[in-house]
């Protein structure tokens, strides 16, 4: 099954009501719009981007994670890498996509990880850590979709959406290697796009939770049918003016009451 294949709907951002955010959760996305936007204007000032800073140097192939070993913060316990899929497996706008986890640390019981089926893989890569989301970019390093996956795609310890959604704000990349623009960027697109990222988690839930219904007797989260859970199309220019918007309009005078 090709990467693409069985991906849920896809929502533009202007199909999510930002003005029902708290005011402070619209500035802490706004503050990220800025910051992507900053990490953006200054690799172009010498002509790079994003996704080149991690592949400089180094030959790319397809599947290999990059940088090599991954980037990962002790202190936050945040980690991403990029990769490609080969182009059979890959819609022909992308390029390669990231993915970012958390592994969260001194978890109450009721946050910790579900029972891994066993039918999953006894060595799975991400063990301990929650896939967060993923970000497709095209060749020219520019965002296209967030999606979510199934358990098996990442090898990560499975969480409820719920829970996911509360270890969000967790993931941070503080250091500076291998590019410190790259890590502040990929922090500040997951803040910018934090009310998205949260429905992919719930719609992750939604679709194994209705695969399992449907397949009975199937371990939904190793099913090689189920791959992409949810999928949906990003815009930083029209999320930066949802929110801008979404401010603008809770700063207007409530109407008089007339009398």
């Amino acid at each position: 099954m090709a990467i693409r294949r069985g991906a849920s709907l896809q929502r533009r951002p202007a199909d999510f009501d930002l003005r029902r955010l708290p005011r402070a959760a619209l500035e802490r996305m706004a503050a990220a719009g800025r910051e992507v936007a900053e990490c953006e204007a200054v690799l172009a000032k010498t002509g790079d981007t994003v996704v080149g800073e991690l592949l400089r140097g180094q030959p790319f192939f397809e599947w290999d994670h990059y940088p090599a070993g991954e980037v990962y913060d002790p202190e936050t316990g945040s980690l991403f890498y990029y990769h490609a899929h080969p182009p059979e497996e890959r819609d022909a706008d992308e390029h390669g996509h990231f993915h970012a986890f958390v592994r969260p640390a001194d978890l109450p019981a009721e946050l910790r990880p579900l029972p891994v089926p066993s039918g999953a893989s006894a060595s799975c890569a991400h063990s301990g850590l929650a896939h967060l989301a993923a970000i497709a970019m095209d060749a020219e390093s520019r965002p296209l979709r967030l999606f979510s996956t199934n358990r098996w795609v990442t090898g990560e310890s499975w969480h409820r959406a719920k829970d996911v959604i509360l270890l969000l704000d967790r993931f941070a990349i503080g250091h500076a290697r291998p590019s410190w623009p790259a890590n502040r960027w990929i922090t500040a697109m997951l803040r910018l796009f934090r009310p998205q990222i949260a429905w992919l988690l719930e719609e992750r839930d939604r679709r194994i939770a209705a695969f399992a219904k449907s397949h009975r007797g199937a371990q939904a989260t190793e099913d090689r049918r189920v791959e992409i859970a949810a999928s949906l199309s990003i815009s930083v220019a029209e999320q930066r003016q949802a929110v801008d918007g979404a401010l603008a309009e809770g700063l207007r005078p409530e109407p008089r009451a007339r009398t």
